[in-house]
């Protein structure tokens, strides 16, 4: 999945600003999570698994530093082996990110973590992105709204745990500009976080098909036999 332009944008002051913010909030999120098997799936420029402390932390890739190539409609991955995957803008650029999730689906063990990273149509760089026919990253990807996202991973059994939206600056160019933004960036918990152009969002992998089996302690006991008195002729016929 070559994307035309990513790393350009990734050097450019936008690209930076917005990396930095998604590193930071992807290091609180992996934190805390532990198990044996890690995996980043995609924009392996970035290291989105670098506060984790899972013992095997694998990126894949079909081109660039990646640990193995692969189709991300297909991995190459046992079914419930994986306790954590991150998707850092992969969906937005797939043409197949139904499937792609499913498969993420498929190799997460119950109980297992997926991040997901996209960027927020419903924002101004939502709206650039209709304007501009340059088909170059990111405004050539197939954005995905928060609801659409949400929807998606519950009929795949997932339940959301944490999100944040980020990076309500305008998608400027010039440094100057971008710097005359910072405030509005600062202060979006309070007043700005509906029109973040990015978010990142954590969903755990639910089966709810799965119960605890017991013993049952509530079954009936078995009826005594009555009992009845012995007679004098039954005790002198022994």
């Amino acid at each position: 999945m070559s994307i035309p332009g990513l790393d350009r944008w990734l050097a450019s002051t936008p690209g930076r600003h917005v990396l930095a913010w998604e590193q930071r909030q992807v290091d609180d999120l992996v934190t805390d999570i532990f198990g044996y098997n890690a995996l980043q799936i995609g924009l392996p420029q970035a290291d989105f698994l670098r506060a984790n402390r899972i013992p095997l932390r694998q990126k894949t890739g079909d081109a660039g530093s990646v640990d193995f190539l692969c189709d991300f409609s297909a991995l190459p991955i046992a079914t419930s082996s994986t306790d954590l995957v991150v998707l850092p803008h992969v969906l937005e650029f797939s043409d197949e990110p139904h499937q792609i999730l499913r498969e993420v689906e498929r190799i997460l063990i119950p109980e297992g973590q997926l991040i997901v990273i996209g960027f927020n149509p419903l924002s101004l760089w939502g709206v650039k992105r209709r304007f501009d026919r340059s088909g170059q990253f990111p405004w050539n990807g197939s954005y995905l709204s928060l609801n659409r996202l949400k929807d998606w991973l519950k009929l795949l059994g997932f339940e959301v745990d944490k999100g944040s939206l980020g990076c309500c600056i305008p998608p400027l160019d010039r440094l100057r500009w971008l710097r005359g933004w910072q405030h509005v960036d600062n202060s979006r918990e309070r007043w700005w976080s509906f029109s973040g152009g990015v978010y990142v969002l954590r969903a755990i992998k639910r089966m709810h098909g799965m119960r605890l089996i017991t013993p049952n302690w509530k079954k009936n006991p078995v009826r005594a036999k009555a009992l009845r008195p012995i007679t004098q002729k039954e005790t002198h016929g022994h």
